[in-house]
């Protein structure tokens, strides 16, 4: 089809005038995803429809060589030689996987579960009560839509989402809601207290002091993100979620422990990344990547539409805190050397996320813009 005089360009995607009133149709029901379920439609909407990935929906994950390496935290803080191990673990898997698993990290298993079922409890409250909370402005204290970049991305994701930012809006209780305020908050403790365990380790595998990527702030923020991702009539022909790699230092999920669909692309291929009872998967972000200067690689992954639904998922992103939002973040010089020189430009953390809600998940590596 031909662009005319009135298509109109959103973020780095340009859409035909059709096309976006379905946009703005579909985003004034204000129902999500979850609506067009409840609504009880056979075929998805043309929005949905993705072409097919490049490298296939098959996976390797039934090969040894091919899983995701799952870290045992127990007795790290007990046995010096076991703390080493999983020193070296966390850096190999960094290295290669840019993802891991970890069991025994110290959240209670009813806190995940709790988590979880918050979530669904959210996402399947009352149409109308929802509608409330309903918005596209980031700087509220608790945002819910569905596609963060509906406008800019070139196909829609099948899931609905909800947003805390206890770092930059410094969510407080009333503002969160009532159906899972209380586990938000609980969890989000616990998060926190876990990411700085995680940020040592990691400061370690990098040969530098256990509290560098501490003191440069990278575990000051916390954005907890909540997914739902409906049963989907034709999951063939949709994403739960798009490939992308995370905007963040690090991210921790908590992901469905029945119903999979979290992949990762490892030497051109999707791999599986299944649950593993009251584990969390940990991978690097971006920003991790940059400042370690592609020591830690941040990995592309996607998740699957699923026709059994709802999957509930919870994400975790490390970011920095409100007093460095606007710090530069470059390379860490000591990581440097005449071999191994700068590979990326400094940036804000603002500017890097806001860079990347103007371009949506297109299926491209934001990094590559900041190379040098």
């Amino acid at each position: 089809m031909g662009f005319t005089a009135t298509d109109e360009v959103e973020g780095n995607f340009k859409f035909n005038s059709d096309r976006l009133q379905e946009l703005k149709a579909f985003d004034e029901t204000k129902a999500g995803v979850k609506g067009l379920v409840d609504q009880g439609i056979l075929k998805i909407p043309t929005l949905f429809h993705h072409p097919p990935d490049k490298y296939g929906k098959a996976t390797n994950s039934t090969n040894t060589q091919h899983i995701i390496p799952v870290i045992d935290f127990a007795n790290i803080d007990k046995d010096p030689n076991t703390r080493q191990e999983i020193i070296t673990k966390i850096k190999e898997a960094s290295e290669t996987w840019g993802f891991f698993q970890v069991i025994n990290h110290g959240i209670p298993l009813n806190v995940l579960e709790d988590m979880k079922d918050g979530v669904k409890r959210f996402f399947e409250q009352d149409t109308e009560v929802k509608k409330e909370m309903y918005t596209r402005d980031r700087t509220r204290p608790l945002v819910y839509n569905s596609n963060f970049d509906l406008y800019r991305s070139p196909a829609l994701n099948w899931r609905d989402t909800f947003i805390c930012d206890f770092a930059v809006n410094a969510s407080k209780l009333e503002d969160l809601p009532v159906v899972c305020r209380d586990i938000l908050m609980e969890y989000g403790t616990c998060l926190m207290k876990l990411g700085r365990v995680l940020f040592e380790l990691l400061s370690e595998a990098l040969g530098l002091h256990p509290n560098h990527l501490k003191d440069l702030d990278c575990c000051e923020g916390n954005m907890i993100i909540g997914h739902y991702y409906p049963a989907c009539p034709e999951p063939d022909l949709t994403m739960g979620t798009t490939k992308h790699s995370d905007v963040s230092f690090l991210t921790v999920l908590l992901q469905d422990r029945i119903i999979g669909g979290l992949q990762v692309l490892h030497q051109d291929k999707w791999i599986d990344v299944p649950p593993v009872p009251g584990a969390l998967v940990v991978n690097i972000g971006d920003l991790l990547q940059l400042i370690t200067n592609d020591k830690f690689k941040s990995v592309e992954h996607r998740v699957l539409a699923n026709g059994i639904g709802p999957r509930i998922s919870v994400a975790c992103f490390f970011k920095a805190g409100l007093r460095a939002h606007k710090k530069l973040y470059g390379p860490i010089t000591e990581l440097l050397s005449e071999n191994n020189p700068p590979r990326y430009k400094e940036t804000t953390v603002a500017d890097f996320i806001a860079y990347v809600y103007a371009k949506g998940l297109d299926g491209t590596s934001v990094l590559q813009d900041f190379k040098l």
